[in-house]
């Protein structure tokens, strides 16, 4: 079946360019412009993915990511037009897939959208696999890239984890250190860095020619490679 994309913009011309791009990739597209449409146009057109954009007449992005959530895990892809609103969405952590700063490419949009796609349609559990790009045991602390076992320590086993567990979200640092330090201990940004420069490291030391974890100027950190075939 064609996928359904869910435009929310109040802007036509972008709605129009949006639209054109999907559906030369063979998406189905509908559109509203007021954030308290978006309920009822779900309801009425069960789309695949929802763009979001935080700017919104009625009821503005943020409101209506949560109130999707509250009943939905229908992938969600946030579009804000300041680098500054997207840390603070980061640091909400409202449950959106993905987010894009205006101003952005067509392109990039409609491959941010296959990318989410893929990624919901992909089994993230393959217990037992052990011959798969990437493997890990959060039960043994064990991860494997290619084949080789990973000599982290267990800051960066956690990190390599969360971030294997959802490859293209981004992950501010301050959600970072919330999510890895589980005992609330005092830390600074720096030691967050510090920590993605080893593991990268390590991770560059079995494939080189790739960055798998990217850093997003002024936000924070995505992991970008196949899904994880993990046991947990």
């Amino acid at each position: 079946m064609t996928p359904t994309i869910l435009i929310v913009e109040d802007e036509p011309k972008l709605v129009e360019l949006l639209a054109l791009y999907l559906q030369a990739e063979h998406f189905q597209t509908v559109s509203v412009g007021d954030g308290t449409e978006v309920r009822a146009a779900i309801q009425a057109h069960q789309p695949d993915l929802v763009l979001l954009d935080l700017m919104l007449p009625g009821k503005d992005g943020l409101a209506v990511c949560k109130d999707i959530r509250q009943h939905s895990d229908l992938p969600i892809i946030m579009v804000t037009a300041k680098v500054e609103e997207l840390d603070r969405l980061l640091g909400l952590e409202l449950g959106a897939d993905d987010y894009i700063c205006k101003p952005y490419s067509p392109r990039e949009v409609v491959a941010r959208v296959k990318a989410v796609l893929r990624r919901r349609r992909t089994p993230q559990s393959n217990a037992g696999s052990e011959h798969s790009a990437l493997y890990i045991d959060e039960s043994t602390y064990t991860a494997k890239l290619d084949g080789v076992l990973l000599d982290l320590t267990p800051v960066e086993f956690r990190l390599f984890a969360l971030f294997a567990r959802s490859p293209g979200h981004i992950y501010s640092r301050d959600r970072l250190l919330a999510l890895i330090y589980d005992d609330h201990r005092i830390v600074t940004d720096r030691t967050v860095d510090s920590h993605i420069k080893n593991l990268r490291r390590k991770l560059q030391a079995i494939r080189p020619e790739q960055d798998l974890i990217k850093s997003i100027y002024g936000v924070g950190y995505r992991y970008e490679d196949d899904p994880v075939n993990s046991t947990t």
